[in-house]
């Protein structure tokens, strides 16, 4: 059986690898403390609705 290689243009596990070395690498010597602040600042600069949050109307 013949298989088709399919050239993605969009490679998300990639993309999720290089995340995640990222961030560990942003937050490799922080303490919990400094951790939690990291996290709320990233939360404050992205615009994606956080889960469990309700959705206002303007």
């Amino acid at each position: 059986m013949k298989t088709n290689k399919i050239t993605k243009s969009f490679d998300a596990v990639k993309m999720m690898r290089d995340s995640r070395n990222l961030i560990s690498k942003e937050t490799k010597d922080m303490n919990l403390e400094q951790l939690n602040n990291y996290i709320q600042e990233k939360l404050a600069k992205s615009n994606t609705p956080k889960i469990g949050s309700k959705k206002t109307s303007n």
